[in-house]
Order: structure tokens, then C-alpha cells, then sequence
């Protein structure tokens, strides 16, 4: 595939020497709205007890961020080049630090909700506004590197999320996880005042002003809003057997289609589609999407499985799960030095999927009795992986793009890379479920009194042995040693629904090995954006 050739003028007078200072400042603002989404996780419980709220109650605390962020991401480009990139920015990230201290001080579940809208819908803008910063800051030679700097505070963030969010909320409060945003916050305001500027085309594009596209605005909002909510809750309604989630997935889809048939014929539109015309574009968004389904998925997996079924706390899981966000970061820098000396990183996104995959496989291997250092190093390898892919096709994604149109693309581009992760964390949820019941009942059919006797006599090497003292009940058809076998039952039939998941995947990734191939060495940094 071929990409756009010509160089970036990189940056204004004068911002090479703060490029680093620049790339600190919009990496804090990042670091902080992707944090946000998983650093409240493992406070769920304790909010619902401060809020007398139900599970599905409470569950709105994450989805209410995630709707919002998932609406106003595709929307960064043009509001951007309308009210001007700094200024959004520094909107933005004032809005987030208020509304950060407003969640911290909120009284009722009510206020909670209203603030992680206004949370979610003001951090949108950090992501994709800071990947096209560092895009136009950097010489094309550098952009790997600049991608592979961002990209730490971006893959990292939700990783460390739920470990640092368990040791704030075990040690401190659960409110702490959103005023620790304020002082962080802060100093990313100044030094984005300080260090960052527009760009003179869109100082240009801001004084020619221009049409405002208010359907498309609201056909964003209808489609991409429903799809957030029937991705985050349609599990909890059983799908398709609910009503609300028909409906709402009709509704979704009807204004999803008037949405790309009015973006395509409107001048001005808010969501520049044609951008999905460069082969390279496209390609590379797709790859994207399939490691943010994996990354996104496997993160909400890890930790359910260490915590339900090998019975470790919050803290603890976090902290094996933590190696993961290291061996990323490590990567990451790797692949940008490597690219600052022109070095041709696309056998490294084949590496990465291997890598992912060897992890993957690792993964699906584990039982009830695995040991941690078992659970650290996969997690480990596959992040080595993660960090191998990111920074090539996040530079590839946006090189291809002349300069004028990167804000654009780079809301499209973290707008598929917000699906992916909705959708695998959806699929992962409803996979576990399913799978579960399905080895559940298999288990539960064929288990017999004999199967009762011979587990009994391995009972020191089977998980859940103490079980088995009540092995005289089993037989008599008391509840106690029926009941007891039954969630032994339940937790094998989980382990086989976590192996069946980690082997999709890890065949997904086999598939994308040879992806690297279909892209062009100097698609990914060797050259710069288009004039």
C-alpha cells in the first residue's frame, strides 16, 4: 500500500527546542482521560456503599464517562479547526480537572453520573488533539518516537489504572482517584499554555470560520451514544432479548447510515470520511482496532480471573498485572530509537503479533492451580508485543495524511481505536458468560458419584480439596457437600471459559502476523505527512 510522500513542515518557529517539553505537556493531559477509565474500577464497590447503590446502579459511574468520551472523540478535528487546537485543548483539560474535583465531592449517585458525562465528554479531546500536537512538533525521522513516548502514557494508563486505583482506594478513599486529576491536571494546563501552538493553517482555517454541520453533530450523538450504551449494558439485559437494546441497536444503525451518507455530500463535515480513501489509512486502522479489541479485553479478563478465581484482592491482582505496562513501555522506546535510525520497523509489527500470540497461548494453558510467576510473564511478552505495534501504525496511520487534515484524522483514528476497545470488551464479557454456562452444563451432566471418589483420592492436588471432607455428604445428598462440589463445578467451568477466549485470540493474532507486508516502508515515519 502506498502512503502520501512528502515531508511535514514540522513544526513553528521555534518549537523544535521545546518539543520535548511539548510532547511532557500533552502526554500528562492523555495520561490523565485514559487513566479515568479504568483507575475507578476497583472503587465500584466502596462508591456503592457511600451511594447506597445497586451493581447495575453503580455501573453507570463508568458508563456515563464512556458514552460521553466515545461521542465527542470523532468531534475533536472539527472543533479543533474551528475554535483552534490550543485553545480546545486547554478547554478541555480545565473542564476535566472541575469536573475531576466534582466527582471527588459528589454526594449522590445523581451528581456522580451528570459529573463523568461532563468528565468524559471534556477528556475526549486529550487523545487525539495530542497525537496530531506530537505529529506537527516532531521531524518525520522522530514521529515513531514521539508516537512510542505517547503511546506509554496512553497503554500504560489503563493498565496501572486498576493497581494505582486499588492502592488510593485501599490506603486513602475512593475519592482520591479523581483529586489526584487536579494538581496533575494543573500542571499540564500551564505547560500547554506555555509550550504549545497553533499551527498557521489553522490560525487561517479558524479566521475563514465556515458552515457548522448540526445534523452531523447529531447523528454522531444518536448513533454513537446508543452504540456506547448497548455495548457497555446490553449484557446485563441478556442482548437482543430485551427490547430497549433492539430499539436502541435499530435506532443506532438507521442514524449511523444517514450519518456517512450526509458526512460524504456535506462540505464542512464534522466526521471527514474520505480520509478512509488512502488504502494505508485504512488498513492501518484496522490493525489498531484489532489490538485495542485484545489489549481492552484481556484487561478486563486478567483481572476477573485473578480475583474470582485465584482469590487474590485488588491490590495484588494489580500488581501482577502491572509487568504488562512495563514490558510495553520498554518496547515502545525500543521501537522509536530504532526508528530514528531509519531503521525499517514493519518486521516488528509481525514480531509484535507473535509476541501477542505466544502470549495469548500462555494465557489459555492456565488452571486453577497456576502460579503467579505463570500469570506474570505472558502478560509480559504480550505486552512486549503491544509495544511493538503501537508506535509503527500509529505513525503510519497519521503520515499518510496531509497536514491539513490530521486533527481529522486522528479523531477517526481514536475513535476506531475506542470501538475496537468497546466492542472486545463487550465480546469478552458475553463470551465468559456463555462459555461458562455451556461447560457448566457438560460438567454438570457427567459428573457422578465416582467421578466423587476419584477426585477424592487426588484430593491434595486438586484445587478446592478441602472439599472433599465432605465427601460422605456428596454421597448421601446432603446440601453442604452438594453445594460444596457445585462451585468447585463453577470454577472449573470458568477456567475452560477463560482458556476458550485466550485461544480465539491468540488465533485472531496468528492471522495478523503477516500483516506488516502490506505496508510500505516509508509509510510509517520515514516520511512525513503530505503538504
Amino acid at each position: 500500500m502506498a502512503a502520501a510522500t512528502g515531508t511535514i513542515e514540522h513544526a513553528e518557529a521555534g518549537a523544535p527546542a521545546h518539543k520535548w517539553l511539548i510532547a511532557i505537556a500533552v502526554m500528562l493531559g492523555t495520561t490523565l482521560e485514559v487513566l479515568d477509565t479504568s483507575i475507578v474500577n476497583v472503587a465500584l464497590p466502596h462508591m456503592q456503599g457511600t451511594f447506597s447503590a445497586s451493581v447495575d446502579e453503580i455501573a453507570w459511574v463508568l458508563t456515563s464517562y464512556l458514552v460521553a468520551n466515545g461521542i465527542m472523540i470523532p468531534m475533536t478535528g472539527w472543533i479543533s479547526a474551528r475554535f483552534g487546537r490550543k485553545r480546545y485543548f486547554l478547554t478541555s483539560v480545565a473542564i476535566f480537572v472541575a469536573a475531576s474535583a466534582m466527582c471527588g465531592a459528589a454526594q449522590s449517585l445523581d451528581q456522580m453520573v451528570v459529573f463523568r458525562l461532563i468528565q468524559g465528554a471534556a477528556g475526549a479531546a486529550m487523545v487525539p488533539s495530542s497525537q496530531a500536537i506530537l505529529m506537527e512538533t516532531f521531524p518525520p525521522n522522530e514521529q515513531q518516537l514521539a508516537m512510542a513516548m505517547w503511546g506509554v502514557g496512553l497503554m500504560v494508563a489503563p493498565i496501572m489504572g486498576p493497581t494505582l486505583g486499588g492502592w488510593i482506594t485501599d490506603n486513602w478513599n475512593w475519592r482520591w482517584n479523581f483529586y489526584i486529576n487536579v494538581p496533575i491536571g494543573t500542571l499540564a494546563f500551564l505547560m500547554v499554555t506555555w509550550f504549545v501552538h497553533d499551527p498557521s493553517y489553522l490560525r487561517a482555517h479558524r479566521a475563514r470560520g465556515g458552515k457548522v454541520d448540526y445534523i452531523g453533530m447529531a447523528l454522531l450523538v444518536v448513533s454513537l451514544g446508543l452504540m456506547q450504551i448497548v455495548l457497555d449494558r446490553g449484557q446485563r439485559s441478556d442482548w437482543f432479548n430485551a427490547p430497549w437494546v433492539v430499539y436502541a441497536t435499530a435506532v443506532s444503525a438507521i442514524a449511523f447510515i444517514w450519518l456517512v451518507a450526509h458526512e460524504l455530500r456535506f462540505s464542512e463535515p464534522i466526521l471527514d470520511l474520505r480520509i478512509l480513501g488512502i488504502p494505508v489509512f485504512t488498513f492501518s486502522v484496522g490493525l489498531i482496532v484489532a489490538m485495542s479489541f485484545a489489549l481492552y479485553g484481556t484487561g478486563l479478563l486478567n483481572p476477573i480471573f485473578l480475583q474470582d478465581l485465584l482469590g487474590y484482592n485488588a491490590w495484588k491482582a494489580g500488581l501482577v498485572l502491572a509487568p504488562r505496562g512495563l514490558g510495553t513501555m520498554v518496547a515502545m522506546l525500543l521501537v522509536g530509537q530504532l526508528a530514528r535510525f531509519r531503521f525499517d520497523t514493519r518486521p516488528l509489527i509481525g514480531l509484535g503479533f507473535v509476541l501477542m500470540a505466544l502470549g495469548l497461548w500462555s494465557m489459555s494453558r492456565w488452571d486453577l492451580q497456576v502460579s503467579m510467576w505463570i500469570v506474570v510473564w505472558p502478560s509480559i511478552i504480550m505486552g512486549l508485543g503491544m509495544g511493538m505495534i503501537f508506535p509503527t501504525l500509529s505513525a503510519t496511520t497519521l503520515a499518510c495524511v496531509s497536514r491539513e487534515r490530521v486533527g481529522f484524522a486522528a479523531s477517526l483514528y481514536n475513535l476506531m481505536r475506542n470501538t475496537g476497545a468497546a466492542i472486545g470488551i463487550s465480546y469478552m464479557t458475553t463470551a465468559l458468560v456463555n462459555h461458562e454456562q455451556t461447560h457448566q452444563s457438560y460438567l454438570t451432566a457427567h459428573f457422578s458419584v465416582f467421578d466423587a471418589w476419584r477426585m477424592s483420592a487426588a484430593g491434595a492436588q486438586v484445587p478446592g480439596a478441602h472439599t472433599f471432607q465432605y465427601l460422605p455428604q456428596i454421597i448421601t445428598g446432603q446440601k453442604q457437600g452438594i453445594g460444596s462440589i457445585y462451585a468447585m463445578i463453577q470454577a472449573q467451568a470458568a477456567m475452560l471459559s477463560f482458556n476458550d477466549i485466550y485461544r480465539v485470540l491468540t488465533i485472531t493474532m496468528i492471522i495478523l502476523i503477516p500483516s506488516f507486508l502490506l505496508l510500505r516502508r516509508d509509510s510509517g515515519g520515514g516520511h512525513g505527512m503530505a503538504h
